[in-house]
C-alpha cells in the first residue's frame, strides 16, 4: 500500500524538498555513508523488490502502520567506549536505550550470529527499527522478562488510511477479530508474526509484547532471502520489508548511523517518547496503549488476557522485588534430556533430536539460557538442511531442543557439542552415526537369457532395481560378484568379468549406485575360455539380494569338407585310370 500523504520527518515537513533537506543536514553532520535511495513516485514511496517471498500480501511486516518520524540529535554520540559523557536527552528525541531492550537486541544479534553468521545483522538496526516503530518499547515500560507493561497496538487496518488487512488470528494477539492491527515493540501484523514469532526468553510463549521475543524475530525476518545486511542494496531492502515507505528507510538508517557512533544504556522505564509521526495530519490513529497485560499463548477464540496491576496500599512505598539473576548465574549444568541414539542413512533425517536441560544448584530448569550446539568432525550433516552450529534459548522446563538434523552422503561417525554461551561448563557431546542407504528388495528389470560365446561379450546389459518397503531405493550402493554357486560368498576364479578403467578382468564391482527410480544398468559383461553356467550376485545394504543366471557356450565348429566335393562345394575330378 502506498504511504500516505504526508508523512512528515519533522513535525511540518510536509513537501519532499523539506524532507530531503532534513536528511541532508542529517547526513552531512553526522552520517556520511548513508544515501537516500532513489524514488520512484511523489510519496517517497518505493516497492519491494521482486521475489522478496518473505514479505506479507501487503507487502510489509508492519501493514503499513504508522511510524515516529523523529530523527536523531544532530550532535555524534561519542564513539564507543566513551558514551559517559553523553547527554541523557537531546530535543525530542532519546539518544540512550533502555536497559531491557538494549540486551534484547543484543542478544538477538549474538543468537543469529551462530545461526546465520552470512546475514551480519547489527543490534544497531534492531534499535534503529525499535526505535521507528514504538520508541524502544514506550522508552523501555517493560516488566523484568521483557514484556511490555502496556500491550502496543497500531491503528486498525481497516483500508482507511492504511493497508486493508482483515482479520487472521481472531483477535488473540491484537483484540481485533475485525481487522488487524500492527503489535508490540518491533509492530508486527499478526499473520507475519504467525510466520516469525519466536520465543527468546524461554518462557514458552511467543509473545510480539515481549521485546526478546520480537526482536529475535525481526532480525530473523530482516536475514530471510539469505540477506547479507553488509551489502548496502540488501540492507535497505530488509529495512523497505519491514514498512514500504522511503521516507522510513531513511529515518530507520539515520537512528543506525547514529547508534554505530556510540549511545549509552538508561533505566527500564525512564526512556523519552518520539514526538512526530508519519500519520499525524490524518487523524490521531496512533499506536493506543491497553491495560498493562499478562501474555497468554493465543487461543483461535479470545484474545491476550489482561490484568491490572495492584495499587499500592495507601500510606505505602511500593516496592519492586529484586531481579532474578539471569540465567547464566544460575545455571549449574546441562545434560542430556533422553535424546536417544542418533542414527540416520546417508540423505536422512535422525528420528532423534539433540536435546538439553539446564539445572540450577537445586537441580531446577533454568530458563531462558543460551545453549550453543554445534557440528563437530568430518560430515556432511547440518540443522535444518542449512546450519553447522546455532544458539537456542532454553523453554521454560529449562530445555534446548535442536531443529530436526539431517544426515550428509558422508557415512560414519560425528559429534553434535551442547555448550553454554558465555559460561565455561562441560559440555553435551552426542554421537551420531550416518550408515549407507539401504534396499530390501533387488530383482532384473526383464526376464531375456543372457548369453556369450567364449571369449566373447554379452549381447545385452543386466538391468535391475532396487526397492525398500516397496518404493523405489534411490542413490543405494550395491555390489556385483561373479560367483561359481548359489552357496559361494567369494568371487569366482574363472568364467564371466567386467573390466576395470585399465582394462583388466574384475570379478566385483563395488560402489554402484542406483539412479532415483532406483535402476541401475550393470557394465558390460565379457565370457573367457570357459563355457557353462555361471552365477552373478547383486547385495545392497538392508538385505537386498539378488542372483542371475549367465550363459557361456562353445562357438560352433566349423563344417569339415566331404571327400566327394571340393571345398568350395563342387564335385570331385574322378581319377583317371592309367594301363
Amino acid at each position: 500500500m502506498a504511504a500516505q500523504l504526508g508523512r512528515r520527518l519533522r513535525r511540518g515537513a510536509t513537501s519532499g524538498a523539506v524532507v530531503a533537506a532534513a536528511v541532508a543536514a542529517l547526513a552531512a553532520s553526522q552520517a556520511p555513508g548513508v544515501a537516500p535511495p532513489p524514488t520512484d513516485n511523489a510519496s517517497g514511496d518505493q516497492s519491494i523488490g521482486a521475489g522478496d517471498a518473505t514479505t506479507p500480501p501487503d507487502g510489509s511486516a508492519t501493514g503499513q502502520s504508522p511510524y515516529y518520524t523523529d530523527l536523531p540529535p544532530l550532535n555524534t554520540p561519542n564513539k564507543p567506549g566513551t558514551s559517559v559523557d553523553l547527554p541523557i536527552v537531546t530535543g525530542p528525541a532519546e539518544a540512550g536505550i533502555p536497559a531491557t531492550v538494549l540486551a534484547a537486541y543484543k542478544r538477538a544479534e549474538q543468537s543469529i550470529a551462530s545461526s546465520d553468521a552470512s546475514c551480519h545483522l547489527p543490534w544497531q538496526l534492531l534499535a534503529g527499527i525499535g526505535k521507528v516503530e514504538s520508541g524502544q518499547a514506550r522508552g523501555g515500560r517493560v516488566d523484568a522478562n521483557g514484556t511490555t507493561l502496556s500491550a502496543i497496538l497500531g491503528p486498525q487496518l481497516n483500508g482507511v488510511g492504511f493497508a486493508n488487512i482483515s482479520d487472521t488470528d481472531n483477535g488473540a494477539y491484537d483484540g481485533d477479530a475485525k481487522h488487524d492491527r500492527a503489535v508490540g515493540p518491533m509492530q508486527f501484523i499478526p499473520s507475519t508474526w504467525a510466520t516469525w514469532g519466536q520465543d527468546a526468553n524461554g518462557d514458552g510463549r511467543k509473545d510480539p509484547n515481549n521485546i526478546y521475543d520480537a526482536a529475535q524475530a525481526a532480525g530473523l525476518y530482516l536475514c530471510a532471502n539469505n540477506r547479507d545486511l553488509a551489502v548496502k542494496a540488501d540492507l535497505d531492502r530488509a529495512i523497505l520489508s519491514y514498512n514500504r515507505s522511503t521516507e522510513y528507510l531513511r529515518t530507520v538508517l539515520s537512528w543506525f548511523e547514529y547508534y554505530k557512533r556510540g549511545t549509552h544504556q538508561v533505566p527500564d522505564g525512564t526512556g523519552v517518547l518520539p514526538v512526530d509521526r508519519s500519520d499525524s495530519s490524518s487523524g490521531d490513529t496512533s499506536p493506543t496503549q491497553t491495560t498493562p497485560t499478562a501474555p497468554v499463548t493465543p487461543s483461535p477464540s479470545k484474545p491476550p488476557t489482561t490484568a491490572k496491576p495492584k495499587p499500592p496500599t495507601p500510606g505505602t512505598t511500593p516496592t519492586t522485588p529484586p531481579p532474578a539473576p539471569p540465567a547464566t548465574v544460575r545455571v549449574v549444568r546441562i545434560k542430556d534430556a533422553g535424546t536417544g541414539a542418533l542414527t540416520a542413512t546417508a540423505g536422512g533425517v535422525f528420528a532423534g533430536r539433540p536435546t538439553v536441560v539446564a539445572l540450577d544448584a537445586a537441580g531446577k530448569p533454568v530458563a531462558g539460557l543460551s545453549v550453543r550446539f554445534e557440528i563437530t568432525g568430518t560430515t556432511g550433516a547440518n540443522f535444518g538442511g542449512v546450519a553447522k552450529s546455532l544458539t537456542l534459548t532454553t523453554n521454560s522446563t529449562g530445555k534446548a531442543v535442536t531443529p530436526l538434523l539431517r544426515a550428509g552422503e558422508q557415512l560414519g561417525t560425528f559429534t553434535v557439542r551442547a555448550t553454554v554461551v558465555g559460561r565455561t561448563l562441560a559440555p553435551v557431546e552426542f554421537d551420531a552415526t550416518v550408515t549407507a542407504r539401504e534396499a530390501d528388495t533387488l530383482v532384473r528389470s526383464d526376464a531375456k537369457a543372457l548369453t556369450a560365446t567364449t571369449g566373447g561379450q554379452f549381447a545385452d546389459r543386466v538391468l535391475v532395481k532396487a526397492t525398500l518397503d516397496g518404493a523405489p531405493a534411490a542413490s543405494v550402493a550395491l555390489t556385483a560378484t561373479m560367483v561359481g554357486s548359489a552357496q559361494d560368498s567369494g568371487a569366482a576364479g574363472k568364467g564371466p568379468f567386467f573390466k576395470d578403467a585399465n582394462g583388466d578382468p574384475v570379478r566385483t564391482l563395488t560402489g554402484l549406485k542406483t539412479d532415483e527410480n532406483g535402476l541401475l544398468t550393470l557394465p558390460d559383461i565379457y565370457a573367457d575360455g570357459e563355457a557353462g553356467t555361471f552365477l552373478l550376485r547383486l547385495t545392497a545394504p538392508g538385505g537386498g539380494s539378488v542372483l542371475i543366471e549367465l550363459t557361456v557356450t562353445a562357438p560352433a565348429p566349423e563344417p569339415t569338407p566331404s571327400p566327394s566335393t571340393s571345398p568350395d562345394g563342387s564335385p570331385s575330378p574322378t581319377p583317371s585310370s592309367t594301363s
